[in-house]
């Protein structure tokens, strides 16, 4: 078992998500990677005042968006987008 941990494991790609907003005081992504779960991944600004956070993800494809100051917002940078359940859009990412 140990050994299946360790292979997905390897897998697992890096994958950088960037927000910019330079007004905003918190941003988090929330994704079904990660249950759509809002303290889980909470960015980071930078000196540049862009908000980035790094996640290890195994392949696959997934929906996410980002919450900013209890706003949902969707990623200006990735066009990919699907219809949620509530009638929005959904960024979605594919990792291979």
């Amino acid at each position: 078992m140990v050994g299946k941990t360790t292979n997905s494991i390897k897998k697992r790609k890096k994958i950088q998500f960037v927000f910019c907003d330079e007004n905003a005081e918190s941003v988090c992504i929330l994704g079904d990677f990660n249950g759509w779960n809002e303290k889980k991944h909470v960015m980071q600004r930078d000196e540049q005042n862009v908000w980035r956070k790094t996640l290890m993800l195994p392949p696959g494809t997934y929906e996410y968006r980002f919450k900013v100051d209890e706003h949902w917002e969707n990623d200006p940078q990735n066009e990919n987008v699907c219809i949620n359940c509530f009638g929005t859009r959904n960024n979605v990412i594919q990792v291979s």
